[in-house]
């Protein structure tokens, strides 16, 4: 019988949180969109797939037994979006099928819900570091969605008892990660040249391993618990920082040459691609300090044993092509 139940166990942060999870003798239950299971659970992982999350999902197979649930599926942010609404796709997933999870939780005797949110819920940018208090203006669907599903999580702890734990990360990295960050690394090892040689900016990273660590330490919190933690590496750097330290990870020369920040903005704007010029150069900073002080919690791993571990996993050929959603 399961003690711990973890969806989107087949993401990328999921796949880790159980390998952790099952490591430390948790009887684990994973939920997976499809039959094929993350590359970091273990076989013998017991496993259910529900391909869709939404106000209609079924959990009372997933959730009998269980005392903790770790909520990690989510429609994520998606770059080339195709709906003439997705904000409504956002809050199928995200905010109605994180509530009919919470409502069948706590009809089931569950004891804690610990829920990945997003920094996104604050913003896109800030020089000054977000904290737990910062206003919550959400920039983008996926954020407004995010907002949304935490407000009503809390909400359903308040009515019910069920503890509430949510964890509030900027942008993950480490082994098997996808999306923007895996395709920087495939440009830095081929040598390509990048316009980032004068990024002035700060962002706060964090490595996979410091996120399940933190997630796993939510547990300790008693029965009844709401919590709110925004959670990063130690260290920000800027984007330049990080191209540097991709190459020397990689073994690689670095091949930056000094363009203003603003001219790439502008470029940006003229090309239809300013928002993801605006996350190259721009900062985004988060305060951990109320995580690290209320659990005694510091991030296990620095990032030159992040970056090292993602680049092993990279060299070692299972950097896979992203999927197209």
């Amino acid at each position: 019988m399961a003690d711990v139940l973890v969806t989107g166990a087949s993401g990328f942060i999921g796949s880790h949180l159980v390998a952790r999870l099952a490591s430390q003798g948790h009887a684990v239950r994973a939920t997976l969109r499809t039959k094929e299971a993350g590359p970091f659970i273990p076989k013998e992982t017991e496993t259910l797939l529900i391909d869709t999350v939404g106000a209609s999902t079924e959990w009372s197979k997933a959730l009998a037994g269980v005392e903790t649930v770790y909520h990690l599926a989510a429609r994520v942010h998606v770059m080339r979006e195709r709906s003439s609404d997705p904000l409504e796709l956002y809050r199928e997933v995200n905010v109605a099928g994180t509530l009919r999870l919470a409502r069948q939780a706590a009809d089931a005797g569950v004891q804690r819900l610990i829920f990945l949110s997003s920094v996104k819920v604050h913003g896109e940018e800030t020089d000054v570091p977000y904290q737990e208090d910062s206003p919550l203006v959400p920039k983008d669907p996926y954020g407004v969605s995010k907002l949304e599903a935490e407000e009503a999580l809390l909400r359903i702890g308040r009515e019910s008892g069920l503890a509430i734990v949510i964890l509030r990360p900027p942008l993950v990295y480490g082994p098997g990660v996808k999306a923007n960050f895996l395709k920087l690394m495939r440009w830095v090892a081929k040598g390509r040249p990048l316009p980032l040689g004068k990024t002035s900016n700060l962002r706060t990273l964090l490595f996979v391993g410091n996120l399940v660590d933190a997630l796993v330490r939510c547990a300790d919190l008693p029965p009844g618990s709401e919590r709110i933690y925004l959670v990063g590496d130690k260290e920000d750097l800027s984007t330049t920082e990080l191209i540097c330290c991709l190459a020397s990870a990689l073994g690689v020369p670095v091949r930056l040459f000094p363009i203003p920040s603003n001219l790439l903005l502008l470029a940006g704007r003229l090309t239809g691609h300013q928002a993801a010029v605006a996350r190259l150069v721009g900062s985004l900073r988060v305060d951990s300090t109320r995580i690290r002080s209320e659990l005694t919690w510091v991030p296990p791993f620095s990032l030159e044993e992040g970056l090292a571990k993602t680049v092993r996993w990279f060299r070692s050929g299972n950097a896979f092509v992203e999927r197209r959603p």
